[in-house]
């Protein structure tokens, strides 16, 4: 006998929901996407279960890029760390190794993102403040000094300056005398999401995007195991986009890369298995499940129905994943250990392949050793204490989950949709349309916790007027001297001929179109500074600014 399941709802809702025995504690339950949240969910009749999700490993990969995902392999634990000077970032990433993270995750200073030297008064005030200064090669030997680059993944925020930064660490790789083909690890090379949410441009959207093509390029041919972008949602995220719009806007992103590098004449089955994406770990934990599997199910789509990639490794998408760290506060900040717990075991029940967790301390200043290894603590208790990792994809069948997974997909459609409508990504940045829709929600969320419609423990509830006595990391000034000086006796002592030739080639080659790794690469191992590299492309290039 079939049962009429909605029917036997509409019942229920009646006997209970309409009573005020059982009244509800508000008017509307919705995501931090305004998706509402229904009181109960049923088994969806007309669920397709091969096309939305088939097996873990297998198109559209909604369940895993892997087939035993983390019953194979765990996720690589990532902790993002940079200070200070390349001596004292060293030091940081030896103290992580030894408690049991598996990757290294550089962060750089705002000088280093934005191509200036440390002695620049653009400089002044920022040398090794949000990340590890690198000026030259000689800085980028001292960071990876006693670390076995064929060994280990490292992964670089760096956009903007990501060529010279890539190309330093092959430097390093080189001078380690380690196989090329055999190193891996990831730059995020991702210059659009700069123009809608960071700032950390140089040169106008033309040419960043033939300076990153020319990467995926040199890498193909060199590089095979590195991933030669990581597409991010996260710093879109951290602006206020809400997770609909993430998606959304790094796929449109995406789809902009892709078609650049197809336009080149790059082949998509190659380039397209050495493409990653970053995305953000948030508060609303089954909504960034549901994102996360989405995620996987639209890029399959994306590269193999509009660019018709016919190698699996294409079509997978693979992801690190971060901790929000707009959500932590710096109030009761013992609390942001539970924030990022939930955040943490959402991108792990969503299938990460690498995850930094942020530390409780972090919206007060860089974290201490004790903070990033209690963050650290935190991935590898969820991983060999939680008996989440024993299945593959334990929420799949969920009919709260699934409805989310679909609606989310539905969404981000209708967004990338519209983009591709006014001619793509780059047109919807120019135009604003994309700040503007970030813009948007960002202030809605806001006015939510203005209103106490949205709770932030500790901020706009359940407040304390206790003091809080935290120790908090400090930087080294007087290291951030000895930076300066090691550039002056740098820049005095290396082959200022050679230096000189290596940057009048690599102008010529921008001027010509040539592919700028090699000439980058010159360039470096000439000692020529970031700074130098950077301006040399600014005299041919020009910069970009906002209007």
């Amino acid at each position: 006998m079939k049962v009429n399941l909605e029917e036997l709802k509409k019942e229920w809702q009646s006997k209970f929901l309409n009573s005020d025995k059982f009244k509800e504690r508000k008017k509307l339950f919705q995501t931090d996407s305004g998706i509402e949240i229904d009181c109960v969910y049923l088994p969806n009749e007309n669920f397709d279960y091969i096309s939305k999700l088939g097996f873990p490993g297998e198109y559209p990969y909604t369940r895993g890029v892997y087939p035993t995902m983390y019953r194979g392999r765990l996720w690589t634990m990532r902790q993002y760390a940079g200070f200070g000077t390349a001596e004292e970032t060293n030091k940081r990433f030896k103290y992580l190794l030894e408690h049991g993270q598996m990757g290294l995750s550089v962060a750089f200073d705002l000088p280093t993102q934005m191509g200036y030297d440390s002695d620049h008064p653009m400089a002044e005030g920022e040398v090794g403040r949000v990340g590890v200064a690198i000026d030259s090669l000689q800085d980028m030997e001292i960071l990876f000094d006693g670390i076995d680059l064929e060994k280990i993944t490292t992964s670089m925020t760096i956009n903007a300056t990501a060529a010279i930064l890539l190309a330093m660490y092959v430097a390093v790789a080189k001078k380690q005398g380690a196989n090329l083909k055999k190193i891996s690890g990831t730059i995020q090379n991702d210059i659009l999401k700069e123009y809608i949410a960071r700032g950390t441009y140089i040169y106008p959207p033309v040419q960043s995007m033939k300076l990153i093509v020319d990467i995926f390029q040199w890498c193909n041919e060199n590089l095979p195991k590195w991933n030669v972008i990581s597409i991010s949602g996260y710093h879109i995220r951290e602006a206020g986009a809400n997770a609909v719009q993430e998606l959304a806007f790094t796929f449109a992103n995406a789809i902009e890369y892709v078609r650049s590098a197809v336009n080149a004449g790059l082949d998509v089955n190659k380039f397209g298995a050495q493409l990653s994406f970053f995305f953000n770990a948030h508060n609303n934990f089954f909504e960034e499940i549901a994102k996360f599997r989405a995620a996987r199910r639209i890029w399959a789509k994306i590269m193999r129905e509009k660019f018709g990639a016919t190698n699996e490794e294409a079509m997978k998408l693979k992801f690190h994943a971060q901790t929000a760290g707009s959500t932590l506060t710096a109030q009761q900040i013992e609390n942001n250990i539970v924030r990022v717990t939930i955040q943490a075991l959402a991108a792990v029940l969503g299938g990460c392949q690498s995850l930094h967790t942020n530390a409780k301390d972090e919206a007060l200043a860089l974290p201490t050793e004790e903070s990033a290894r209690t963050a650290l603590r935190t991935q590898q208790i969820i991983a060999y204490e939680s008996g989440v990792t024993d299945t593959v994809d334990p929420l799949a069948g969920s009919y709260f989950v699934e409805y989310l997974t679909d609606e989310i997909e539905r969404r981000v459609w209708e967004y990338i949709e519209t983009i591709e409508a006014m001619g793509g990504a780059i047109r919807a940045i120019e135009s604003g349309y994309i700040q503007n829709e970030i813009s948007k929600s960002a202030y809605e969320y806001q006015m939510k916790i203005e209103t106490g419609e949205k709770i932030i423990v500790g901020v706009n509830e359940f407040k304390s007027d206790e003091g809080q006595r935290i120790e908090i990391f400090k930087l080294n000034e007087e290291a951030i001297k000895k930076q300066i000086e090691r550039l002056k006796k740098l820049r005095m002592e290396r082959d200022n001929d050679k230096v000189k030739l290596s940057l009048k080639r690599l102008k010529e080659g921008a001027l010509l179109g040539e592919n700028l790794m090699p000439l980058i690469i010159e360039c470096v191992e000439a000692y020529a500074t970031i700074g130098e590299i950077s301006d040399a492309l600014r005299e041919i290039w020009g910069e970009y600014k906002e209007r």
